[in-house]
């Protein structure tokens, strides 16, 4: 199973309203890890960036419960699941025999669009709904922000993945 490379996302404007510009930064983001993880076949998703442990599909998993943390369950409060616990902490990077490409790849798609959705309903003002971790509570505009960080931190570890696994560099 290959899943597809989509088209190079848009790059962000260069004139827009904070809320369009931080939401276009960050779909950036999300789109070139999209073209990270397609067009390897199921085998290279699942290869470790040695001598690391994390793989594409690995990443591309975690980024979907991380959009699910910070979007859905931090900041619209909403009751869902995760498949970490205290005993396995980084089980949301694992992929399991039942998980396929396309399974995480619906996953991830799923969890951004329930992501764009809460923010189209809200000011970049408005506080989260649950503290984070025991901290105060952040406003929308602090959770875009780290997610435009934490997209684009994982996309070094897959440029450097994507690159030992068949040479391809670049968006």
């Amino acid at each position: 199973m290959t899943l597809p490379v989509p088209d190079l996302p848009a790059d962000p404007p260069f004139a827009a309203d904070e809320k369009t510009m931080l939401c276009a930064f960050l779909d950036h983001q999300r789109g070139v890890l999209r073209r990270k993880v397609g067009g390897l076949p199921e085998e290279l998703l699942l290869e470790p960036g040695a001598p690391s442990t994390i793989t594409l599909l690995g990443l591309l998993k975690h980024s979907a419960y991380v959009e699910r943390y910070w979007f859905r369950a931090t900041f619209a409060g909403e009751d869902v699941a995760f498949p970490w616990t205290d005993e396995d902490p980084d089980a949301d990077w694992r992929v399991e025999p039942d998980e396929t490409p396309t399974k995480i790849l619906a996953l991830y798609e799923q969890e951004v669009e329930r992501s764009r959705a809460i923010v189209a309903r809200a000011s970049l003002d408005d506080p989260a709904a649950n503290d984070h971790a025991g901290r105060r509570r952040v406003t929308l505009r602090w959770i875009i922000v780290h997610m435009i960080e934490e997209v684009a931190r994982h996309l070094g570890h897959a440029d450097l993945i994507r690159e030992r696994l068949d040479g391809a560099t670049g968006d």
